[in-house]
């Protein structure tokens, strides 16, 4: 309990049972206390450098405990006062960081009016976790595929956790076959565990981060990320990014939910697949979108025409137009 004085466990055992009796001397303390020789000895040096014991003025060469009215708040008031130097040291350091991250802000936006290319992945991730770190409202993101291992999640958690203990709204979509691979549904449980919000939907057009608004992160090359990215500040093309994800958003499903199906017994994802298929789009280019395989698109399709009584894709598209499901 008195660690933070600078006390160890044995030494205030040994305080308490010399308050108690000061007249004991070691063979009965040792008895009394269970200690060792030993570690009465050292723990009667720890107390006498702490101020705790001091010369008896009665009896020479034995010891007495200060009150702890008095040595303990002298330790007290000494650990205040360290805390108190150390918290003037963090919020000079914050100052300091603050000021450097000003600088380093107002740098990037000179470099470009616009848009600053980021132009590997490993800036893009630095750039991240920035704007992750120095959120104040909102961070919005489109997540159209890949699981989220557990290393990832691991690098983020730190910076999502401290964005929601500060109020800042995390929210992501991500496609709705995300639920068939055990990693990013352990991501999708982690984070709304946290107090995030997840949303899916069966078709996410491409990765975006939007930070306050005021930010988003695009990639230079949606299919591979390792191309780098563009981080955008203009105000239309902001505009553009958050009302895609608004439009999504409005229409996903929350994670957690049971998937809806509309009038025509359909979910959104098979509404999705027969409108891809209509689009003339083969089976691993609809799997690519949607991501399953083009093995799941089949037996899906294969049911969409079981339901549908059709006997080939074009019946299927034919008959699935007639009833309006297209």
């Amino acid at each position: 309990m008195l660690e933070l004085l600078g006390l160890s466990s044995l030494a205030e055992r040994l305080y308490q049972a010399v308050l108690t009796d000061p007249a004991r001397g070691v063979a009965a303390l040792a008895r009394d206390t269970g200690m060792t020789d030993q570690q009465i000895r050292s723990a009667l040096d720890e107390l006498a450098d702490l101020a705790l014991i001091r010369p008896s003025a009665h009896a020479d060469g034995t010891l007495w405990p200060v009150s702890p009215a008095v040595g303990l708040s002298a330790l007290l008031a000494a650990a205040e006062d360290e805390a108190a130097a150390k918290q003037r040291q963090i919020e000079a350091t914050r100052t300091a960081i603050a000021a450097l991250a000003a600088e380093h802000e107002e740098h990037r936006h000179h470099r470009a009016e616009a848009a600053i290319r980021l132009d590997s992945l490993d800036s893009v991730r630095g750039r991240l976790e920035e704007l992750a770190a120095n959120a104040v409202t909102e961070c919005l993101s489109l997540n159209p595929g890949g699981a989220h291992r557990p290393d990832a999640r691991a690098a983020s958690a730190q910076l999502n956790e401290q964005a929601l203990r500060r109020g800042v709204s995390i929210r992501a979509i991500c496609r709705e076959s995300f639920r068939n691979d055990p990693d990013t549904l352990a991501h999708a449980r982690w984070l709304t565990d946290l107090g995030g919000q997840m949303r899916t939907v069966p078709i996410v057009p491409t990765p975006v981060v939007i930070v306050d608004r005021r930010v988003a992160i695009v990639p230079l090359d949606p299919a591979d990320p390792r191309h780098g990215a563009l981080e955008v500040t203009s105000p239309g093309m902001l505009a553009v990014a958050c009302a895609l994800f608004d439009q999504l958003w409005a229409t996903a499903t929350p994670f957690g939910s049971t998937v809806a199906v509309d009038e025509q017994g359909l979910t959104t994802a098979e509404r999705t697949l027969l409108e891809l298929a209509a689009a003339g789009h083969t089976d691993e280019a609809a799997g690519r979108k949607l991501g399953i395989s083009a093995r799941t698109v089949k037996r899906q399709m294969a049911d969409l025409m079981a339901r549908l009584n059709a006997e080939s894709r074009f019946q299927a598209g034919v008959r699935a137009a007639h009833r309006g499901w297209l």
